[in-house]
């Protein structure tokens, strides 16, 4: 990574932060800083657990505490047993806190407009095509990509997503119970491995696995979530996946799909998959594919 690459993003970190306020105690003309007030909106008109907003905001579960104490002793917030988990602590707005926040959503927008309007028309059409740019790409560089046991919530959500978007898309719809992988579980190590990508917590994208007798590896079950395509993490999980399989020593990936999915067709060729004979007898794949992998 180049030197002025770093400072170019140290000095836009700097304007942006200037720009909208965040150095100001009180952010918006109100009487709390960015903080307290992003929380505000995190927390929104139907609460929020706890759990659920350390892990979107980023934030260490000491400093979320100390920010919603001093919402609670402003009187803004309430935090208390979930309605369906007693288990789980749940932020809720009172009344006086649905107002600010409702202040603070129309300052907001006159922030924005602000921004906007000291441009002529072609500038802000500019500006928002950028800002839309770097949202894009700050929410690929966000992604995370682990190693998950098949049965766990984010594993089996990915799963059934994926089952469900391939019912739908099939001619003849899907039954997975008739696929070469009908168990989740082929994925549990030994025999294999399962990828989740996730964006603060929240599960978005699968990819699984399996070790053949031959020493190559077999890709099954890879998924993106629609509202997280688009952002190249289809690509980036497909390396991950690429990568697993050559620290585990395999010189090779093979995989096959549904002449449907012409994305993730567009999407092997472009990454060096080349169209091979049919190798399984999968009865929804129209097309076979294999790489070879560079030693790990």
């Amino acid at each position: 990574m180049a030197t002025d690459q770093v400072a170019q993003v140290r000095r836009f970190n700097r304007l942006v932060t200037q720009r909208v306020g965040a150095l100001d105690d009180h952010y918006l003309a109100r009487d709390r800083p960015l903080g307290e007030a992003r929380l505000l909106w995190e927390i929104g008109v139907d609460g929020c657990d706890v759990r659920t907003l350390r892990s979107r905001l980023a934030l260490d579960s000491g400093y979320l505490s100390r920010l919603l104490r001093s919402l609670e002793s402003a009187g803004l917030v309430t935090v208390g047993a979930g309605a369906h988990d007693k288990r789980v602590r749940t932020a809720r707005l009172t009344p006086s806190g649905a107002a600010e926040r409702a202040v603070l959503d129309r300052r907001s927008d006159e922030l924005a407009t602000s921004l906007l309007d000291p441009l002529d028309e072609t500038q802000q059409g500019q500006l928002v095509a950028s800002m839309a740019t770097v949202s894009r790409l700050l929410t690929a560089g966000a992604m995370t990509y682990a190693v998950a046991d098949p049965s766990t919530p984010p594993a089996q959500h990915c799963l059934r997503e994926y089952f469900a978007e391939l019912d739908r898309r099939f001619d003849v719809g899907f039954d997975p119970v008739r696929s070469t992988v009908p168990d989740a579980a082929a994925f549990v190590p030994p025999s294999g491995a399962l990828v989740v990508a996730s964006l603060w917590s929240e599960p978005l994208g699968c990819g699984g696995l399996l070790w053949q007798e031959d020493g190559s590896a077999y890709i099954k079950r890879m998924w993106i979530d629609p509202s997280a395509r688009g952002l190249g993490i289809g690509r980036r999980l497909l390396s991950e996946l690429e990568a697993l399989a050559a620290r585990h020593g395999c010189e090779t990936v093979r995989l096959e799909t549904n002449r449907s999915l012409t994305e993730a067709i567009g999407l092997y060729r472009s990454a060096g998959y080349v169209e091979v004979e049919p190798f399984n007898d999968e009865p929804y794949a129209h097309h076979w594919f294999a790489k070879r992998l560079r030693p790990a």
